[in-house]
């Protein structure tokens, strides 16, 4: 079964606009995704309370490393279906889509029992203390013990109905559910509805994610023979070829957001030694720098198809030129984003907390945690080419790079030379050298491709 559209897409539309119509959906629900977790801040952020602000942080890494989750099987198994689309081995497309899907499922379940479980020293890793750790466990029970498995399942099955050209789809499915959580946010946070402060929020996650799973059911109930994706538990097989694909690809993007959640808990242990204040300001902060991060996020993965189908098919001309529109692109949004945050931190600041302290604090966080974004796309871009061709390796060399051996040194080293302001400047440093890094390797492999592609023509 080959759809004459899709392959249109993949192979003879301009990239412009194929870059566009697979980019933009996947742009728009990253936007959405970080607005609904601003909505989290923002609502529990009116009840003026830095305790319940701080328990929405201190749970950010348990929900990060869904991500770990989700690029495992979410990432490996789309890359490893764009691929075989590209190979026209549609069988291979239908088993990645079924591996990917009852993995995922199996995960989540298993994430909710082991953080069920192991709740009491999992708060305290966290950096809870006496004043945020209740308000953090009731946020947990409900977007972790109760939600994790419809989290990692609307994200995993957003990329595989994307991986076959259906960002457009993808998209709505994902945006759906985080349309109601910033309708429901309000509702189950403020003292007019149920006034229960960061569990509400944590209740208001938990379904919203219930109903985007349900979205994508009936999409693909709808879609029933004219989809590739599979959730048929027949076609779930654990095939040596096809594991290798996947874990090729999602094991390396699964240690890379481990590691995201590694730096992440020793950042927000360091920021919990200088108050909740503190800590509400950098949750603040980060959250908001999300909003082009997620942005230049979606672009990199909205392109991964395009990237996977062309690798496959063996049309370096057509990668590269995908690749260099989408980084003049992302580029120049993310340089205008870092002068905006830079211009006007402090009034970005106010709209989440009116408390002076935070405010002064989230000024000078917000300010230096931006000028990571221009590298960030670079690097952003870079990953998504490794892990759309399949190159995992090389996507975890990057991730090291990125926490072990650049980010997490800085954190201590910075937060010794200039005290808690420091902790800021710590991604922009790490990710400075990253782009030079990224930069190198990228032109290499595109040489390299344009060689092997020289030597197929001439053995023709």
């Amino acid at each position: 079964m080959e759809d004459k559209q899709k392959t249109q897409l993949f192979e003879s539309m301009p990239v412009p606009n194929a870059v566009i119509t697979l980019a933009i959906p996947t742009v728009l629900s990253s936007l959405v995704m970080v607005l609904y977790n601003l909505a989290d801040t923002y609502f529990v952020g009116i009840l003026n309370d830095p305790i319940q602000n701080a328990a929405v942080t201190l749970a950010g890494p348990v929900l990060l490393a869904f991500n770990a989750v989700n690029n495992l099987f979410g990432v490996g198994s789309s890359s490893m279906m764009s691929r075989a689309l590209g190979a026209k081995d549609f069988d291979t497309v239908r088993r990645s889509s079924a591996f990917g899907f009852y993995l995922a499922l199996f995960s989540g379940i298993l994430f909710s029992l082991l953080v069920g479980v192991f709740q009491h020293p999992l708060l305290g890793l966290l950096g809870t203390n006496g004043e945020t750790y209740n308000a953090t466990q009731e946020y947990m029970l409900w977007t972790v013990v109760c939600g994790a498995a419809p989290a990692i399942l609307n994200v995993v099955m957003a990329y595989l109905v994307r991986a076959e050209g259906e960002s457009l789809h993808a998209s709505i499915g994902t945006m759906s559910g985080c349309i109601l959580n910033i309708l429901l946010d309000p509702v189950f946070i403020l003292p007019w509805g149920f006034n229960m402060g960061a569990a509400g929020a944590g209740l208001a996650t938990f379904l919203s994610n219930c109903a985007a799973c349900l979205y994508f059911f009936v999409l693909l109930f709808y879609k029933r023979g004219k989809t590739y994706v599979c959730v048929n538990p027949k076609m779930l097989c654990f095939r040596r070829s096809l594991v290798l694909g996947v874990c090729g690809v999602g094991v390396p993007a699964s240690i890379q957001n481990l590691l995201n959640v590694t730096g992440m808990t020793i950042l927000n242990n360091f920021a919990s030694a200088y108050g909740s204040d503190a800590v509400a300001a950098m949750g603040i902060s980060h959250k908001v720098q999300m909003i082009p991060m997620q942005i230049a996020m979606g672009v990199s993965q909205g392109i991964m198809p395009l990237i996977s189908y062309n690798f496959a098919s063996g049309n370096t001309p057509r990668m590269k030129k995908t690749f260099l529109f989408t980084a003049r692109i992302s580029l120049s949004f993310l340089v205008l984003a870092t002068a905006g945050f830079c211009l006007w931190s402090g009034e970005i600041t106010s709209l989440f907390m009116q408390q002076q302290s935070i405010i002064d604090y989230g000024r000078e966080f917000l300010r230096a945690m931006s000028l990571s974004l221009p590298f960030l796309s670079m690097d952003f871009l870079a990953v998504g080419v490794f892990q759309a061709c399949g190159m995992g390796s090389k996507s975890l060399l990057f991730a090291i790079l990125r926490k072990i051996v650049l980010e997490i040194p800085a954190l201590f080293i910075l937060d010794w030379l200039f005290p808690l302001y420091g902790l800021a400047w710590a991604q922009a440093a790490a990710e400075f050298i990253l782009s030079i890094a990224a930069i190198v390797v990228l032109v290499q492999l595109f040489a390299k491709l344009e060689k092997r592609d020289r030597l197929r023509a001439e053995k023709d």
